[in-house]
Formats: C-alpha cells, sequence, structure tokens
C-alpha cells in the first residue's frame, strides 16, 4: 500500500478543513516546499497535493506553485484541485505531477473524463469522488464539496467499465479532517464490487491502526492528512507499519 502524505494549499500555505468545509480551516504551515522535503526524507516516494483555491473557485489557481514543488524535491506527485478542462491535466503533468486527481468531473462529465483516460492513460489520473451518506446510500459531494450529485456513488463508478479507468480516491467527507477513522465499511464494498481499480483511502485517518485496516481490506493508498500534521503519528512510524 503507498502512503500519500497530504499537502491541501489555500492561499499558498498548507492548511485542512473540517468536514470538506471551507470555513473551518486550520493553517499549519507556511512552507509548503519544506513540508514537501520533509515528507521525502522521511521516505515518501509520493505526495498528494491539492489547491483547494482551485477546488473552491472551479479553476485552477495554484497550479504554477504545484509545478514549483513538483520541481523542487524528488518525490511523485498526485495532484488535484480545479481541474476542469484537458488542458488544466496537460498543464499539472508538463509542470511536474505524475498523475493528475480529477473530482468533480469525473462524475458530473464522465464521457470528458473518459475521453481524458483514452488520451493520457490511466496511469496518469486519478478519479477522487468524495462522497457523503445518505440514509443508506453515499451521494457524491461536488465543487468543492458544495453541491450534491444526482446519482449515488454505485452510478457514479458504473460510468468507468473495468479496464477505463485504474487508481480510484474515496473520500468520506462526514469524516475528512476529523480523525475519527476511515470509512472501512464502504472502502470493502468498493474494493468488493470493483477489484479492476486501486482504490486509495481517505478521510479521518487518525493512527496507525487505521493503515493497517485499510491494508488489510486490500487498499492500494492512504492520504494522510491531519494525523500527520497534529502528530497523532510521524511519516516514518506510518511508513514502517
Amino acid at each position: 500500500m503507498i502512503l500519500y502524505p497530504a499537502i491541501d494549499l489555500r492561499h499558498g500555505a498548507c492548511v485542512r478543513l473540517m468536514h470538506g468545509r471551507f470555513d473551518q480551516v486550520t493553517r499549519y504551515d507556511d512552507h509548503p516546499a519544506a513540508r514537501l522535503a520533509a515528507f521525502a526524507a522521511s521516505g515518501a516516494e509520493w505526495a498528494h497535493i491539492v489547491d483547494l483555491d482551485g477546488a473552491e473557485a472551479g479553476r485552477a489557481v495554484q497550479h504554477p506553485l504545484i509545478g514549483e514543488l513538483a520541481s523542487s524535491v524528488a518525490i511523485r506527485i498526485q495532484a488535484g484541485g480545479g481541474v476542469r478542462s484537458e488542458d488544466d491535466v496537460q498543464a499539472l503533468l508538463d509542470n511536474g505531477a505524475t498523475r493528475v486527481v480529477v473530482g468533480s468531473l469525473a462524475v458530473s462529465q464522465p464521457d470528458t473524463v473518459a475521453g481524458w483516460l483514452e488520451r493520457f492513460g490511466a496511469e496518469a489520473l486519478t478519479l477522487a469522488i468524495d462522497v457523503r451518506p445518505d440514509g443508506d446510500r453515499y451521494v457524491p459531494a461536488l465543487k468543492g464539496w458544495t453541491e450534491a450529485a444526482t446519482v449515488d456513488l454505485w452510478a457514479a463508478l458504473d460510468r468507468y467499465p473495468p479496464g477505463l479507468a485504474r487508481h480510484l480516491l474515496v473520500t468520506d467527507v462526514s469524516r475528512d479532517g476529523a480523525l475519527t477513522g476511515p470509512n472501512l465499511d464502504l472502502l470493502a464494498q468498493i474494493i468488493r464490487r470493483r477489484p479492476d481499480l486501486d482504490v486509495q483511502m481517505s478521510g479521518g485517518v487518525s493512527g496507525l491502526q487505521d493503515i493497517a485496516e485499510g491494508r488489510r481490506i486490500g487498499c492500494a493508498g492512504a492520504v494522510i492528512g491531519r494525523a500527520l500534521y497534529e502528530g497523532k503519528f510521524t511519516l516514518d512510524q506510518a511508513l514502517a507499519a
């Protein structure tokens, strides 16, 4: 399982949101390049970087900064936030991102994103579906988590038949930033129903046991944010686990 220590960028600083809300922001670090270098020094091979300003605005805002970060440290970067066009994908790849995260459009414009997968290849893109519980189903949250999709999670995934996509990042927004543990039941359901996808766990990771459980159920990766920033464990400990 690959660990993706996270850097969420807002106004050029490293922050974390609570439950995906832009009015509940904790600012942790004004020097994202130093934070990224520390991740690499601890042995991380990947990092997950999100342009929160872009996600909120619905357009690329901090992609130039993401490019600077990608060129500053020898670490592979999975990057997204504000990706709304093929040009955005190309710009992030040209600036050094190894893989581009496509969020809202993966749900709202699946035909467009399917075309990107065919052009850039399944290894170059991660489909990111952020969900909120709604009774006995999960509904994708769109546009910086400010809107709800008209389809549920399973219908959204059905639009990507086996063989088209490979990487899927799933975040239960109700747990994101809350240190309450990831939604392992949901992740296990996805892995059972879609064994063709490499599923990345995100949202609520609070301890080393969460990482171990994610690996046990078959997650291919885990995005770790607030738990690292607040010292619940170190990246060295997480990698060892």
